[in-house]
């Protein structure tokens, strides 16, 4: 074997940058494709929740062909479709066009993360496998940091059709590098007793998932899941709109800030392995949804655009102590089938992403963004309640 575990996750890691990147790079040109166009703000939030329903429902077919064909195999096909469908939606001529193809990349994008998430757990012991998701996290965190603000700033001066252009290039890029370096690996061929060359039984996946959902662990974590997804993610879409609109900043500046979530990301995974050891799985999660409430009643009643950039900070490095938390949880919930149980996972988040964001735009175009806001931040308290209250205390193995 050419390579090392450690070059593989660096370059997994640069097509989950470019997916995550490819994910938010429309939050902050909500309101000029809403001018460009001729629709409302919340009409606009359609390219988002488009690629959310898109990349939720396709984990649907990713999660067992990741286990039949192998995890790296489809990694590598997602993302050379996504540098495909990114092309395609930098020339979309008009709004029906742009949120088809958003669609599009959304569903060609589910095939990354979840499945590099899925890697992960066959290659890293449990006990090594938060900090290892955390390294992982540094890559998506930063796709998002870049993705929101190139987005905002490509809109002010380049024109938001040359961000999705560049994502374009940045995704055939590393669907190569990733493609030579797995075929010098060796991995690109389907798992030892997969049945790769057998046909696929529609009878034999559904009884699959059925067993998977029998399962109590299972069904809890992806409930849950669901309801962050809605509370956090589907908020964090409109964040940007919030800046905008009611602190009157650029769409490039409120991207700018977009960064601070980012780097609250950033700040937890470097510190993962410390804190997980101070406070214990139920004490990230705790400590998580206690941070994104904050930011989120900030960004709702900050009498000054100081506070709510505070706020997104908050809410950034709370959200990926409480994420991370729940994408541990996931990749054990099932390990004889974790390709399809960790595809379910993201399936969930982004159908419970998908709903907050439809919720959110019909809020956002009455004024209604605050109390919605504050409505999140006490779901998400209550959540991390119950999330605390049943993930095992293992914090003392990142000791060691």
């Amino acid at each position: 074997m050419t390579s090392s575990p450690s070059t593989m996750l660096r370059l997994i890691g640069l097509a989950a940058f470019c997916s995550m990147a490819s994910m938010r790079v429309c939050d902050p040109m909500l309101v000029e494709l809403s001018q460009e166009f001729s629709v409302t703000t919340g009409d606009a939030a359609a390219v988002i929740a488009a690629f959310a329903v898109a990349y939720g429902v396709l984990q649907l077919v990713y999660g067992p062909l990741g286990d039949r064909l192998g995890k790296v195999h489809v990694i590598v096909g997602a993302t050379s479709a996504c540098a495909v469908f990114s092309a395609i939606t930098a020339l979309a001529p008009t709004f029906t066009v742009l949120v088809v193809s958003r669609a599009a990349m959304g569903a060609a994008a589910a095939g990354i993360i979840p499945l590099s998430m899925a890697w992960i757990g066959d290659q890293v012991a449990y006990e090594q496998r938060q900090e290892t998701l955390a390294r992982l996290m540094v890559a998506t965190v930063t796709g998002m940091m870049a993705g929101q603000w190139f987005g905002g700033f490509a809109t002010e001066t380049l024109g938001w059709r040359t961000a999705l252009g560049v994502l374009a290039v940045m995704f055939a890029v590393a669907a190569v590098l990733l493609f030579r370096h797995a075929r010098a690996a060796g991995v690109l061929q389907a798992p030892a007793g997969a049945g790769g060359g057998a046909a696929f039984s529609l009878r034999a996946y559904l009884a699959g998932t059925a067993a998977l959902l029998r399962i109590a662990r299972v069904r809890w974590v992806l409930a849950v899941v669901a309801i962050e997804g809605a509370l956090a993610f589907g908020t964090l879409a409109f964040v940007p709109a919030r800046m905008v609109d009611g602190f009157g900043l650029s769409a490039s500046a409120a991207g700018g800030v977009m960064v601070l979530y980012g780097v609250g990301g950033l700040i937890y995974s470097v510190f993962a392995r410390r804190w997980l050891a101070a406070l214990g799985e139920q004490g990230l999660a705790l400590t998580g949804a206690t941070l994104i409430a904050t930011g989120l009643l900030a960004l709702a009643w900050a009498p000054a655009v100081a506070w709510a950039v505070l706020g997104c900070f908050c809410a950034g490095l709370g959200f990926y102590m409480l994420h991370n938390t729940l994408q541990v949880q996931a990749t054990q919930m099932a390990p004889e089938a974790r390709g399809t149980a960790v595809t379910l996972f993201a399936c969930l988040l982004f159908l419970g992403q998908s709903a907050g964001v439809l919720v959110v735009a019909f809020s956002v175009d009455r004024g209604w963004l605050p109390p919605v806001f504050s409505a999140a931040a006490l779901g998400v308290l209550a959540l991390g309640f119950v999330i605390s209250r049943r993930v095992q205390a293992r914090g003392a193995v990142a000791a060691t």
